[in-house]
């Protein structure tokens, strides 16, 4: 069992050979992706070649094609191993990417969870404002449209064993997304994910060391996430057409509107499952049973939808911003319950985990024993 260190770099610091010494007295196996830095920094990447395997090509390509370099190599030359992805930055320790190792291999020695594991920075007041914000905006809207609650999205520490690498370099992205589209990976297909709360090392106060872009690539990253929310926005102007032409036919008042309500989700919803079943939660279970849930939620949906509609109508808001002010709403409440009851199979992971606790338990107490 190998334990590999698989770092991404473009244009380092001195600080990599720091690094990159003191994994090699941690007994890692390290494997350093050239990602395009140029002759310049040739020095650097030769002064840590006895200690590490470094890999080169021309023009920069971005962390997420380096990464997935780097995976090819590893899945060739050291097929049994756990992976520590580090940033070359220097801004995490070896200790905590050692520790990481420790739960990866842990997990596989006592269960068959093959876990994801992530070191979690806990950052300082003092931290950079876009490491500090541009983390709790993109954790706050990952929790939102995944139902994943992970805190640290952004970490660059990250731990898995090797029978994922193919899942990984099969994902897209090729810059900084790649590690957020790893993280949407991650949720569809319900991979355990264990956070460990690690130190952080900031260099200065604007963290000038790293190469991500704050506006370019966050659009990227946002980009994937809002991917999440395109079923829904699809399913809504279906139905709010279906509910202008509906109303139009049969009257916006009374039992005219609640026809028209009625009338416009029905169509709306055989054109919203199909979406959320093949592209948001991607689910492979059997059509029936969750056609059953899916119309058991759309049905409570409308009920409660309509009677909050007629009741603001009522108090004498317009029928058509009533709707939108409706919709609003129930957006949150249906994709929470989508997640979890509809499209999920998040009951037998947490049967795995159990099982998995079980088994830790009984190897503690025949080892206690012996």
């Amino acid at each position: 069992m190998y334990k590999v260190a698989l770092i991404p770099s473009y244009e380092p610091q001195d600080n990599l050979i720091t690094l990159i010494q003191e994994l090699d007295m941690y007994g890692f196996t390290n494997v350093v992706v050239d990602d395009g830095s140029g002759e310049d920094y040739a020095d650097i990447f030769d002064d840590i070649k006895q200690f590490a395997t470094v890999i080169s090509y021309k023009g920069n390509r971005g962390k997420g094609h380096a990464l997935k370099t780097g995976l090819e190599y590893i899945r060739l030359n050291y097929p049994d191993s756990i992976i520590i992805t580090m940033d070359s930055d220097g801004q995490h320790t070896v200790r905590d990417a050692d520790r990481l190792f420790d739960v990866v291999i842990n997990n596989r020695l006592y269960g068959d969870l093959d876990v994801f594991a992530i070191g979690s920075r806990v950052l300082p007041d003092d931290a950079p404002f876009k490491s500090r914000y541009g983390n709790a905006i993109t954790r706050f809207v990952y929790r939102s449209l995944t139902g994943v609650n992970i805190y640290d999205t952004q970490s660059g520490l990250r731990a898995f064993s090797s029978s994922r690498i193919d899942e990984m370099i099969a994902i897209k992205g090729d810059r900084y997304e790649y590690e957020m589209n790893v993280l949407l990976y991650i949720s569809k297909h319900k991979i355990p994910v264990v956070e460990l709360p690690i130190e952080v090392i900031y260099f200065d106060k604007q963290n000038s060391i790293s190469h991500f872009n704050a506006v370019k690539d966050s659009i990227k990253i946002y980009k994937e996430i809002f991917k999440y929310a395109g079923s829904s926005m699809a399913s809504f102007v279906v139905d709010y057409l279906m509910y202008v032409i509906l109303t139009r036919l049969f009257g916006a008042v009374g039992i005219g509107l609640i026809i028209a309500n009625y009338g416009a989700r029905a169509i709306s919803s055989v054109f919203n499952f199909t979406l959320n079943k093949k592209y948001v939660f991607e689910s492979k279970g059997k059509l029936l049973p969750e056609l059953i849930k899916y119309y058991a939620l759309a049905f409570a949906n409308i009920s409660i939808n309509t009677l909050i509609l007629t009741t603001l109508t009522g108090l004498g808001l317009n029928s058509y911003g009533a709707k939108i002010i409706v919709e609003v709403i129930m957006f949150v409440v249906c994709y929470i319950i989508q997640h979890y009851l509809i499209f999920n199979t998040s009951k037998e992971l947490e049967s795995r985990k159990e099982q998995l606790w079980t088994r830790i338990l009984k190897n503690l107490k025949n080892k206690s024993v012996q």
